[in-house]
């Protein structure tokens, strides 16, 4: 059983950034995939980015492509959503998710276990 814990979210300007964290408990994550998936209210949770296990392999939305950035600390079981030059349409609750598997996948059906999400509101 994985207990995924999201944190960092809050409200930022227009231009501003974030980092957001999300801690893992009940087991390491070392050989699992990690997402960021996000859901702005009245529309579907979308991906965001996701890491490989080993941090090397990476894969962003093309909304985020070049703002954002995911990472992870395997001895700490944590992943990492740095977030740059942050739009109000970026506002939206942003979810950690993982999956058993070593490589990547975007879509919310292939994910395992779920955090329960940080409000993210970046304001014009």
């Amino acid at each position: 059983q994985v207990q995924l814990v999201e944190s960092g979210g809050g409200l930022a300007q227009a231009g501003g950034s974030l980092k957001l964290s999300c801690a893992a408990s009940g087991r390491t994550l070392s050989s699992n995939a990690m997402n960021w998936f996000r859901q702005a209210p009245g529309k579907e949770r979308e991906f965001v980015a996701a890491i490989n296990w080993s941090g090397r392999s990476t894969n962003y939305a093309d909304s985020v492509e070049g703002r954002f950035t995911i990472s992870r600390d395997n001895v700490k079981s944590t992943v990492f959503l740095q977030m740059n030059s942050l739009k109000p349409e970026d506002t939206a609750v942003y979810y950690c998710a993982g999956r058993w598997g070593p490589q990547i996948r975007t879509s919310t059906g292939d994910m395992d276990f779920w955090g329960k999400g940080t409000q993210v509101t970046v304001s014009s």
